[in-house]
């Protein structure tokens, strides 16, 4: 039987324990450690560029936790986008300043991102999903993710992720996901897997 994460959406009094969870757990993300990193390697700026970012998932009512807040997931309700045009100006402001020429491969590796991004149906899209490193191997993440899941079945929501590590790639499988695409950072960076998830697919892979 899976253990169930307990999940409850993130309060206000939250937000400083989702940014250290993200920052932690994506600290040596194959994706997100290189395209963070600063010419010189040093990334001393990556907490404060959670903190900035999150700001802007976090003004809807769809960030969760397990109730030990060892895990959490960053979602975007359909219809929605992660930032504001006034926050995308600032996190865009703060990764000029912080990763200097290396910015522009930033910039464009954004662009891939919204690039690859399904726009022909709305659905949930989970930005973000990130356990503590202390609390790893326990399942926590993706027990979380599953109850997630679960409420978006009941209201018939497809759902769309990117996977910017290759070893979680079975685990989303294993919920239901799909591989509908990939693209390559830019500069020869790391691949970033898209997928995709129909409602109630996990239910329907078992019972198959």
């Amino acid at each position: 039987m899976e253990e169930r994460a307990l999940a409850r959406r993130a309060a206000p009094e939250d937000r400083a324990v989702v940014a250290e969870i993200i920052t932690l757990s994506f600290k040596d993300d194959p994706l997100w450690s290189w395209a963070l990193a600063r010419p010189d390697g040093t990334t001393d700026h990556v907490d404060a560029y959670w903190r900035l970012f999150l700001e802007g998932p976090l003004r809807f009512d769809d960030t969760w936790l397990t109730s030990g807040r060892e895990a959490t997931a960053v979602w975007i309700p359909p219809g929605g986008v992660e930032l504001t045009v006034e926050l995308e100006a600032k996190v865009e402001a703060f990764i000029v300043e912080q990763l200097g020429p290396k910015a522009e491969l930033f910039f464009e590796l954004v662009a891939r991102f919204d690039e690859a991004h399904p726009k022909d149906v709305e659905h949930a899209y989970l930005s973000l999903l990130g356990t503590h490193p202390a609390q790893r191997g326990k399942g926590r993440g993706m027990s979380l993710l599953l109850e997630n899941l679960e409420l978006l079945d009941e209201q018939g929501t497809p759902a769309y992720l990117e996977s910017s590590n290759p070893a979680n790639d079975d685990r989303y499988a294993s919920v239901g996901f799909e591989k509908i695409g990939a693209f390559s950072a830019p500069g020869g960076g790391p691949v970033v897997t898209t997928m995709w998830r129909s409602p109630g697919a996990r239910r329907a892979r078992s019972a198959g």
